[in-house]
């Protein structure tokens, strides 16, 4: 049974509307897709978005609050993000 994404940790009812805007539903397609392609399409629709909701996505899918992420995995996550396709 797949979850809500409203139901995850940080993510708020702006970043759900974002993630339905690009096809993300539920947190198995969040898994499928992960943090930073979910993130990349976002950005790519022309939403403003901060890497705060690189963190909160990557959180998310952790169960972990995005404060919580250590620096090298929120460096690690940013250099994936800016990486083109």
């Amino acid at each position: 049974m797949s979850t809500n994404l409203i139901e995850l940790k940080n993510l708020g009812k702006t970043s759900v509307q974002w993630l339905n805007a690009v096809g993300i539903r539920d947190k198995d397609k969040l898994e499928e897709i992960g943090a930073v392609e979910a993130y990349k399409k976002i950005k790519v629709r022309g939403f403003k978005v901060s890497k705060v909701l690189l963190y909160a996505l990557e959180g998310a899918l952790i169960n972990a609050h995005w404060n919580q992420l250590d620096p090298s995995t929120k460096e690690s996550l940013v250099k994936q993000a800016e990486q083109s396709d």
